[in-house]
């Protein structure tokens, strides 16, 4: 992996996390917190919408940036209610 792989990837994740957190109200995790639920998001997204049926979305970056916003979003609402447990 080279070295601009890995910083778009952390972008990405960043941006993704960064919304998510801003929908998800109370569920941030601070700046690197949001940059690993980005990146672990676009994992699950990318995992879990093809066996729900959905469709790639939309295309290069933007496409990248909605898959991961979906998957971080639902990592946030997890962890939240994880932690009012």
């Amino acid at each position: 992996m080279s070295l601009e792989t890995l910083l778009v990837i952390l972008l990405i994740g960043g941006v993704a996390g960064w919304l998510a957190a801003l929908l998800v109200r109370g569920a941030g995790l601070g700046i690197l917190g949001n940059i690993v639920v980005g990146i672990l998001g676009a994992f699950l997204a990318s995992w879990l919408l093809p066996r729900l049926g959905v469709p790639a979305l939309a295309g290069g970056i933007g496409g990248a940036i909605l898959h991961a916003f979906i998957g971080a979003a639902i990592l946030l609402v997890l962890i939240g209610l994880i932690r009012r447990l």
